[in-house]
């Protein structure tokens, strides 16, 4: 443990946070960013990683997760911080914190989400999110989301299929694919990774392969999780418990997640937001703090290398005005 002023270097990126759950991204600049600050909320707890090395440099961390295996993972990595009374894991989805009565009227000098998902979701098959042959259509980050993938492909109708193919997806024959999904699920319900790769196959043709699996199946993952909807929610709520110059750390890994963060954290940074030719300022008048990060923060070849799933990762960061 390293002493509570943070004395040291930071964390490595040769790995010494990974676990067989998890290996967190951009760990170094995580801490860089968020070093030794008294209490900070890990609001995507996954394997506890990320949580680890802030303890290492003498934070307290709240870590809070939706999903049973996390919480579970991490306390029992973090057991000792635990008792010591350094950690405390949470449930709770950090989109709705207000709902979670553990953390009622707590403000936190530093908070992290890491979004997206982890290893540990990934390589198990039976947890849905992969297009290895014959997993489940499942998807489900915790027993919050309402329908499961395999729900949503049988029962949405086209024009929403579409929408979330293209805007989730980025896929520019979103209604094409749609109409592939509705035609196939007219004779069989969608139940198995296979039925949605042979809709996507039959859609964009018989060249599609993973890059297009791993996008569309992304797709249907945000919105089987209301991922985007909720991220958009809770920045604002996030930036709310922040204590006076507290930071917020954000890690994205889809180009609607970044877009989001980056425009919340530019808005907040600009004394006035007023529409460009009013003539007179009537909204705030002053930033409410500013962006660390002038441009995102990407994983490097080293570290990509090590950890491949680090390549879509980007950073950025903001601090609150100190009163």
């Amino acid at each position: 443990m390293c002493p509570p002023d943070g004395a040291g270097s930071p964390p490595g990126r040769d790995g010494e946070w990974d676990s067989a759950y998890h290996a967190p991204a951009l760990l170094r600049e995580v801490v860089e960013l968020l070093d030794g600050l008294p209490l900070v909320l890990d609001g995507t707890l996954g394997g506890g990683g990320h949580s680890a090395a802030l303890l290492s440099r003498g934070s307290r961390v709240v870590g809070v997760d939706r999903d049973a295996d996390a919480l579970t993972t991490a306390r029992s990595r973090l057991a000792a911080d635990e008792a010591a009374g350094r950690f405390q894991a949470v449930a709770g989805n950090y989109a709705h914190l207000a709902d979670v009565p553990a953390l009622a009227g707590l403000r936190f000098d530093g908070i992290l989400l890491d979004l997206g998902i982890s290893s540990h979701q990934i390589d198990d098959s039976a947890r849905g999110f992969t297009f290895r042959e014959g997993a489940p259509l499942d998807m489900r980050m915790g027993a919050d989301a309402e329908v499961s993938a395999s729900t949503l492909l049988s029962e949405a109708d086209e024009g929403e299929l579409a929408r979330i193919f293209r805007e989730y997806g980025d896929e520019p024959r979103a209604h094409r694919l749609a109409r592939e999904v509705v035609r196939r699920r007219a004779n069989q319900p969608f139940h198995t990774s296979d039925d949605l790769v042979g809709a996507i196959r039959g859609a964009l043709g018989s060249r599609s392969g993973p890059a297009d699996f791993a996008r569309l199946f992304q797709a249907i993952r945000i919105a089987v999780n209301h991922e985007l909807p909720d991220l958009a929610a809770a920045l604002p709520a996030l930036r709310d418990r922040l204590q006076p110059g507290g930071v917020l750390a954000v890690i994205a890994y889809h180009s609607g997640e970044d877009r989001l963060v980056m425009h919340a954290f530019r808005t907040w940074s600009a004394a006035c937001i007023c529409p460009p030719r009013q003539p007179m300022c009537t909204c705030r008048g002053h930033a409410l703090g500013a962006t660390l990060t002038r441009r995102a923060i990407v994983a490097d070849a080293d570290e990509i290398a090590r950890n491949p799933r680090a390549r879509s990762a980007r950073l950025r960061a903001w601090r609150s005005a100190v009163a």
